[in-house]
């Protein structure tokens, strides 16, 4: 089958995320054939580095034989069972595992990112009505902020493009001043500004904190806000004003978990554990649909009762599936026995040392945490994300900026002359369209 057929078949039937379709009319789809390592392959042999890890998910590779080898086992013995009143080794060794890993217990699944945020709202809600709180019913989160685009994670997600055709739709929540460091004041330091921001948040929690279930927050790194970086302090105010308060801290770390910052958990590098902690994307190593909401021992016990009605009544077919649950604890076992948070060190010293190529191009605020390495480009081009992403997979690069951010989350597995290519390829980009 050529490939032209396929593409033809792709567009006839395929509704593609995050896309406007028309586009497809001038720019085609790539038909990807096959994955090695950090290297995507396309039909006609073509290779493209996967500097954006397909979407932050890919932590070790593709075809990596380590996951690859325990989905085929899991997949001799249970494909899936429900979760509800039934359990299986898979499920139950991975929630121990992450409640070691996270501080907190009892894990509840789903199969992406943003069903994990509405099953961390709705528990926080549910939790406040369960303890005789009910007026305890609104959310805050940060300015830019993205937690996913279901409704209710839509509601607390602040990235226009997103939010503003579905406004309708969404409940209100208020949206605290970002701690991105980029907005702070000349001569401020990250730290400083971190903590004038935490004092708005302050400022706002006391006079409201009887109506608030919930702060949601990304920690670290806001990610859609073209990798917004931010100082740690905020997270330790963050974490004692909810708690002086008696709000819920929900730490969103979909994107930033399992290593991206540097540590296994960004909120480690503010040594605080959040009332929820939310998981997917590499928590697979990108292989299958998983995520997961963890709380604490107080949270649970204020659903376990008598009652039905107080019980957390939420589910999804596919919850706590086995195959998914063994991917994900093949990608922990590999986190283990390979090092690779100390390995990851080294990794990100070698990129950021790197880096400073991009320093004769008018760019600014070059930033990184653990393995994401960020820019802002100066440029006025109005189409300068798809620009720069065609450019880039002409040199066999998959870069996806966000806006005039450039930034690079590649695979674990990358090797330094792959990252020298990734850093030339993505030179030769910028020079094409700038």
């Amino acid at each position: 089958m050529s490939n032209q057929t396929l593409l033809d078949r792709s567009l006839q039937s395929v509704w593609h995320p995050c896309t406007q379709m028309k586009h497809h009319e001038t720019f085609p789809l790539i038909p990807i054939q096959r994955g090695e390592g950090v290297w995507l392959v396309d039909a006609d042999g073509k290779r493209y580095l996967d500097a954006v890890s397909s979407w932050w998910v890919n932590l070790f590779g593709h075809n990596n034989p380590r996951i690859k080898e325990a989905i085929k086992l899991q997949l001799d013995t249970l494909e899936h069972v429900m979760l509800a009143g039934f359990t299986h080794e898979p499920v139950v060794a991975l929630s121990e595992k992450l409640a070691q890993l996270t501080g907190l217990g009892h894990a509840f699944y789903a199969s992406d990112g943003a069903s994990a945020t509405e099953i961390a709202l709705k528990m926080s809600f549910h939790y406040w009505r369960n303890t005789t709180k009910p007026l305890k019913t609104k959310f805050i989160s940060l300015k830019n902020s993205y937690h996913g685009e279901t409704l209710g994670a839509l509601s607390v997600t602040d990235v226009a493009i997103f939010k503003d055709t579905y406004a309708p739709l969404l409940l209100q929540s208020a949206q605290m001043p970002s701690p991105d460091f980029r907005l702070s004041a000349r001569g401020e330091s990250a730290e400083d500004f971190a903590l004038r921001c935490a004092s708005a948040l302050e400022l706002y929690v006391s006079a409201h904190h009887a109506e608030l279930a919930a702060f949601i927050i990304e920690p670290l790194v806001q990610c859609a806000a073209g990798m917004a970086m931010y100082h740690p302090s905020y997270l330790r105010r963050a974490r004692e004003i909810c708690t002086q308060y008696e709000v819920h801290l929900i730490a969103d770390e979909i994107a930033v978990g399992f290593g991206r910052t540097g540590t296994m958990f960004a909120c480690e590098q503010a040594n605080i554990v959040a009332d929820f902690i939310c998981l997917s994307k590499g928590i697979t190593g990108g292989y299958l649909p998983l995520s997961a909401v963890l709380t604490t021992d107080k949270v649970y016990q204020a659903f376990y009762d008598d009652s039905t009605l107080k019980g957390f009544l939420h589910s999804h077919s596919y919850t706590g599936n086995p195959l998914a649950c063994s991917a994900a604890l093949a990608t922990l076992a590999i986190f283990e026995s390979d090092h690779i948070l100390e390995k990851n060190k080294q990794q990100a010293a070698y990129l950021n040392t790197k880096a400073v190529a991009f320093t004769d191009l008018p760019i600014k605020h070059l930033r990184h945490q653990g393995m994401i390495l960020a820019f802002d480009v100066a440029t006025t081009q109005a189409k300068f994300s798809s620009a720069c992403y065609a450019a880039a997979l002409s040199q066999g690069l998959l870069l996806r900026p966000i806006g005039n951010t450039v930034y690079f989350m590649p695979p674990y597995s990358i090797t330094e002359s792959e990252i020298d290519f990734m850093i030339d390829a993505t030179l030769s980009a910028l020079k094409q369209v700038l």
